[in-house]
């Protein structure tokens, strides 16, 4: 048992009921398998075996501490895209010198906490932000590590807010002037430049985008080592899509065909000696998690049914943000009757959903119901909109489980605020 599967009538997550899970800690509550974050994790390191590889898991993706700290024992690195990531990460017992520090708005004092701690790499995504960083390490008296990412304009053929390698996105530096900015980057005292760097968006569900990416970086590093600018490391970026169980979807690449595409692509420079890195993110910790959330009341209007749940999109933001399509299960199954109905939370807002038109076994009042796949841009995006405080979260071991993050208290909310005078 690695993930979530029924035992007999009841929904498991490993060895440990969700129902026991809602009785003791409450709802809406984050549930992970810390089975399934090891196996994804594993599989993707497998992938790339034979190719001198770094993974740097992507933070942005699950920031709990829980988590981070799980995966930094399995030998990750992170890529962040802030200095609060990077805090995170090194309370969570990270290595910083396993660190890309990615991001268009790097500020100056991010980049000197960055340096003080002595991370892998920055990827600069522009020639003012080059500058501001080579000021800032001279003054630091270091000189700062830099992969410039280049955007190959390569379409991703994902939703268009998480497409990032097209020229019309605001992400790295065009690829037609990419030479000129090595050149003057190896001319700037307080930087050392260590590699090539491209993200192309996330989700993504073809190799060919990573392909097609790979052989445009794969062309600078050949010119730029015939310049005799030596390139000591790639960095790919992240990107695989999961499987979220929508009907119609072709499921995504598995982690072993995206490392065939990978090593096939990197062929012609790995005589150079460069070393691989990547930023999974989704496909190591998305189908490690659940949000499990209680039914509070049912209703049929004139054109909908309606089963509102006590999570909202405070707690999960994807289905209101990109219409994502999350797998729902209830807790307790047998036999019911099939009902058509919008999942929806209690936030005052008709933004306020987790599915639409979508046909489930009959939910009763106070019946629990699991939505899948919300390991990745899950809880890493929830706030606390109309006062609500954030979920609990919880890491599940074999027949036992740990709390890693308690619920937030109201008490909590408010410690930062006061009350004009």
């Amino acid at each position: 048992m690695t993930t979530f599967e029924y035992q007999g009538d009841e929904l498991h997550c490993e060895g440990v009921s969700l129902a026991r899970i809602a009785a003791e800690v409450g709802t809406p509550v984050y549930v992970y398998s810390r089975g399934e974050l090891e196996r994804a994790y594993r599989a993707f390191d497998a992938a790339l075996a034979g190719v001198d590889h770094q993974i740097c898991y992507s933070v942005k993706a699950n920031s709990s501490l829980g988590i981070l700290s799980v995966l930094a024992r399995l030998g990750a690195g992170a890529d962040i895209v802030s200095g609060g990531e990077l805090y995170r990460w090194q309370r969570a017992g990270g290595d910083p010198g396993k660190v890309v520090f990615s991001g268009v708005g790097k500020t100056e004092a991010e980049m000197r906490t960055a340096l003080a701690a002595k991370i892998l790499a920055f990827n600069v995504e522009s020639d003012e932000e080059l500058l501001t960083l080579d000021r800032v390490a001279r003054a630091e008296g270091v000189r700062a590590p830099v992969s410039l990412r280049i955007n190959p304009d390569v379409d991703a053929e994902t939703h268009p807010y998480i497409s990032t390698g097209l020229a019309k996105n605001k992400f790295g530096i065009s690829a037609k002037s990419a030479r000129d900015s090595f050149r003057r980057a190896a001319d700037l005292p307080g930087i050392e430049v260590v590699g090539v760097d491209c993200h192309i968006g996330s989700q993504l569900t073809k190799t060919s985008p990573f392909a097609d990416a790979i052989a445009r970086l794969v062309e600078l590093i050949l010119d730029l080592d015939r310049m005799g600018l030596k390139i000591k490391e790639l960095d790919i970026g992240g990107g695989l899509g999961i499987d979220y169980g929508k009907d119609g979807e072709a499921p995504p690449p598995s982690p072993g065909e995206y490392g065939d595409v990978v090593r096939a692509a990197l062929a012609p420079i790995l005589p150079l000696g460069i070393r691989l890195l990547c930023e999974p993110g989704r496909v190591i910790v998305g189908r490690a998690g659940a949000l499990l959330t209680r039914v509070l009341y049912r209703k049929q209007n004139e054109a909908k049914h309606f089963t509102i749940v006590d999570a909202a999109f405070n707690d999960l933001m994807r289905p209101t943000l990109y219409g994502a399509y999350h797998p729902m299960h209830p807790v307790k199954r047998g036999a019911r009757a099939a009902v058509v109905t919008d999942v929806v939370g209690p936030i005052c807002e008709t933004g306020d959903f987790f599915a639409r038109d979508r046909e489930l076994p009959a939910l009763d009042q106070g019946d629990l119901l699991a939505i899948g796949a919300a390991g990745a841009y899950g809880f890493a995006m929830a706030s606390n909109y109309n006062t609500r405080p954030r979920a609990a979260e919880v890491l599940v071991a074999g027949a036992g489980y740990t709390v890693i993050r308690d619920r937030e208290t109201l008490e909590q909310l408010l410690v930062n605020e006061r009350v004009a005078g």
